[in-house]
């Protein structure tokens, strides 16, 4: 059976070797190890190989007996002795092959759920002003919110390189579109034909939608900075924008868009919460 195992130690000389040697003598063998760094404790990951029948509590009391405390435990695969570095460059490749994977790669790089939990530790990371949130049992250490934070700013810089201001795209025969303002409603048109639309709910959900032949040209940015403008109009303070967890292009928008936005995945579905009480208000 393989766990993987995380107990902070006291920051002195022999308390490791103490470790070792109480798994030793309980039969268990040490696959993996990792440290992460502290001022007066240290916190240490192991992948444990137990006898038959070990569970949580037989690891608890074996840490505990060799001066280990904040055990958290959980049973893993081979997949966990995967070199550490290595499960970085590959999430480094992963991010710059699809920005918008960002928070699945980051959950999953940490061993955590994407989005808060519960009673659950949570690590925010910034993409832009976009904020994205893991979470797991395990409380998250100075050394990983450090990793998490480079990871971002990579995302971030590819994302700033891709990003041409919408401004700057003439679309359909060097033709921009207008947009319409409504009750609840901005409409993107060219010549007269709607190519994009976004709608406010009275409850905030906000829902948007631009032509396949016209989208990649800037419009669903505007749709959604016009759409957040609206309802700081009509007195909503957060927008809610829902899609299925593979759509590559929110991330990206939102960015572009260049609003304070919340990431959260939950399953096949990815909901996006801007807050929107300080934007200037656009009228219908």
């Amino acid at each position: 059976m393989l766990w993987r195992v995380r107990t902070t130690l006291p920051d002195r000389p022999g308390a490791l070797a103490s470790l070792a040697a109480a798994c030793g003598e309980a039969g268990v063998n040490i696959l993996g190890f990792q440290i992460f760094p502290g001022v007066a404790a240290v916190t240490d990951e192991l992948v444990l190989s137990t006898p038959d029948g070990w569970g949580i509590a037989e690891i608890s009391e074996l840490l505990d007996r060799s001066g280990g405390h904040s055990v958290s435990a959980a049973p893993c695969t081979e997949a966990a002795l995967t070199d550490q570095p290595t499960r970085y460059v590959q999430a480094a490749r992963s991010v710059l092959a699809s920005p918008a994977s960002f928070p699945e790669v980051a959950a999953r790089l940490f061993d955590a759920e994407a989005g808060a939990s519960g009673d659950h530790d949570v690590m925010g990371l910034v993409v832009g002003d976009v904020q994205v949130q893991v979470s797991r049992a395990a409380p998250f250490t100075a050394t990983e919110h450090a990793r998490g934070a480079a990871l971002a700013d990579l995302v971030s810089d590819v994302l700033a390189r891709e990003h041409v201001p919408p401004s700057s795209r003439l679309v359909g025969g060097g033709k921009a579109p207008e947009y319409a303002v409504a009750e609840r409603t901005v409409s993107a048109l060219v010549d007269g034909e709607v190519v994009g639309m976004t709608a406010v709910g009275t409850d905030g959900v906000v829902t948007l939608r631009v032509d396949p032949a016209w989208q990649r040209r800037g419009i669903g940015t505007r749709l959604l900075v016009d759409g957040a403008r609206l309802a700081s109009a009509l007195g909503v303070e957060e927008i809610v924008l829902t899609t299925r967890s593979d759509n590559q292009a929110v991330l990206p928008m939102v960015m572009a868009a260049g609003l304070r936005g919340r990431i959260r995945m939950a399953g096949d579905t990815l909901t996006v919460r801007i807050g929107v009480r300080d934007l200037k208000p656009l009228r219908a």
